[in-house]
């Protein structure tokens, strides 16, 4: 039998009072795929920094083509690549100057250290973008760019902390051919991963929760798992958040996603069908297992699964007209046109997702919708204010919620929501009450005060949602809102946007994660700048749809749509 290339004994890892891994066992085979898969919070990171080397051990044994690792184990050492979950290169070097860099760490020179350059630009498409600054790269380049950087010193293993995360569909397709490609060399790939597509992917999946193994197994053979338990409810027009609402929490239902027009249903073992009370106002369809249900049921809580409400304060009212209205709308920044000529109107109520490459304009948009930017040409109505005029109390009935976390990491979350609301205008006891009630309807009163830098990433989510929501807004800006954060934490996240939308809340969201594109009510697909396709998310599915592959995800969707639009023949 071949010896594996990564071996886990009985490992752990503590960080003061915190147990991050406990009596952890597994081996991880060469030339495979390996996925680590966990919520926030699992030990994805910290088991990867301790393969590298980068950690020292508290028990237990790790030993990696045989040796043992460690900060002082330099010759194993040289044989790992390790890319770390943020982008940690320097942004104000050029993408040659980055890999110039690394090629020194690594003492590659003369003529191999230009054959292995040319190599790794040609492998990463990157061979136009040399004098670029890294700054000025997308989130696909500068994943590409960061994976050059490990690849340069011929690795014989490559450790991989969510590369994709916050990278479009396109560009996540691209990176995993790539990482694919370097099995075919003999590398040996471990790809922790917040994207649960991606583990079904994989040759092999650990999955991980508070420091220790859960499972390890093929994608199949977790599927395999929860035959016969995962349905589609069928609802009727209009109906579909009213029929998720009433199945989660359910007996025998522990998972509830909204899948276009569609509700995905995964059952406990237990059960047989859907509770009796919804028989007769929905229809019932089996559909196949996905590793994700099965992370979802190993995973079940009553933390995740419990009905989650929002109260936004925003009475709901008739409808009167579009609550944002685009036309036309163009944004140059000198000879660059970032948003070429785009047109869309979004009722109250409605989700509206936006969706594109990287550097394809949403951004652009969402800033010209806040009133952040002055565009160039065309109109932006939001609320029946026209954005480029609107005065500060028009864009205070506004809430925005960016990718990156924006709130101060130095002050506790009830601080940070104190400050907030006092910025837009809540005071006295209007402003405590408010505080309040936004920290038991975020379930962060038991972190009422921690610095927000520390909290895990789940909860830094809910905070920056609440601090979007502290003054009441009738239109919420999400951009990116999940990216990173693991499945449990984006099914709590969208139960509340859904619950803000049934009362008339209206949502704008950008996102690369086609899954939660799925809980819209209608999507743009923007690229290059232009609007190339719009749609309800099953509307834009069945663009592709043949008779050979008649139920195509959204994201084979979104990929031939861009695809067919550089091809110059629309779909």
């Amino acid at each position: 039998m071949t010896a594996p290339a990564i071996r886990l004994q009985a490992v752990g890892k503590r960080f003061g009072s915190h147990q991050a891994l406990e009596s952890l066992s597994a081996e991880i085979a060469e030339h495979r795929l390996t996925g680590l898969v966990g919520p926030d919070g699992a030990g994805k990171t910290t088991l990867m920094r301790l393969i590298a080397g980068l950690l020292r051990l508290d028990q237990g044994c790790i030993t990696v083509f045989g040796s043992g690792v460690g900060p002082a184990a330099r010759t194993v050492r040289s044989r790992i690549g390790y890319m770390p979950q943020r982008f940690g290169l320097y942004e104000d070097l050029t993408v040659m100057e980055n890999l110039d860099l690394y090629a020194d760490l690594h003492n590659v020179e003369g003529d191999l250290r230009r054959r292995r350059l040319d190599e790794l630009l040609h492998f990463t498409d990157l061979g136009r973008f040399t004098a670029r600054l890294a700054a000025a790269l997308s989130g696909g380049m500068k994943q590409k760019l960061g994976l050059a950087c490990t690849l340069i010193g011929e690795p014989d293993l490559v450790l991989l902390d969510e590369p994709s995360v916050g990278v479009d569909p396109v560009s996540r397709r691209e990176l995993f051919r790539m990482v694919r490609s370097l099995l075919d060399r003999g590398i040996t790939v471990l790809w922790s991963t917040a994207y649960l597509d991606e583990a079904d992917r994989c040759d092999r999946v650990l999955l991980l929760h508070e420091g220790r193994l859960l499972a390890d197994d093929t994608p199949a053979g977790f599927a395999a798992q929860m035959a016969g338990r995962t349905k589609l409810v069928v609802a009727k027009p209009g109906d579909k958040r009213a029929i998720a609402a009433k199945l989660q929490g359910q007996p025998g239902i522990i998972d509830v996603q909204i899948q276009g027009a569609m509700i995905r249903v995964v059952l406990k073992d237990d059960a047989v069908g859907l509770p009796a009370a919804l028989a007769a106002e929905a229809i019932l369809e089996d559909t196949p297992a996905r590793f994700e249900d099965c992370f979802v049921a190993r995973l079940d809580s009553l933390e995740h699964h419990t009905a989650v409400t929002v109260d936004s304060g925003v009475p709901v009212a008739p409808a009167s007209g579009p609550t944002i209205e685009v036309t036309a709308l163009v944004q140059d920044f000198g000879n660059f046109r970032a948003v070429d000529g785009v047109d869309f109107s979004v009722a109250r109520g409605e989700i509206f997702g936006l969706l594109g490459p990287n550097g394809a304009g949403k951004s652009t948009i969402f800033k010209i919708l806040c009133g952040l930017l002055r565009p160039t040409g065309g109109t932006a109505l939001v609320a029946g204010q026209d954005m480029r005029t609107a005065s500060a109390k028009a864009r205070a009935r506004l809430g925005y919620m960016s990718q990156r976390f924006s709130l101060y990491g130095d002050l506790s979350p009830r601080q940070n929501l104190l400050f907030f609301a006092g910025a837009y205008g809540l005071s006295g006891s209007t402003r405590v009450e408010r505080v309040a009630e936004l920290m038991t309807q975020f379930g962060l009163e038991g972190l009422a005060d921690q610095r927000s830098a520390d909290l895990p990433l789940g909860f830094k989510q809910r905070l920056a949602l609440a601090a979007a929501l502290v003054h009441r807004p009738d239109v919420l800006f999400l951009d990116e809102p999940t990216s990173g954060v693991d499945p449990l934490s984006r099914r709590d996240f969208w139960r509340r946007i859904d619950g803000l939308a049934a009362e008339g809340v209206t949502v704008l969201v950008t996102s690369h994660f086609m899954e939660e594109a799925e809980y819209c009510d209608q999507l743009l697909l923007v690229y290059r700048g232009k609007a190339i396709a719009q749609g309800s998310p099953d509307a834009l599915k069945s663009r592709i749809a043949t008779k050979a592959a008649p139920s195509p995800t959204l994201e084979q969707a979104f990929i031939a749509l861009v695809e067919a639009w550089d091809q110059g023949h629309p779909l």
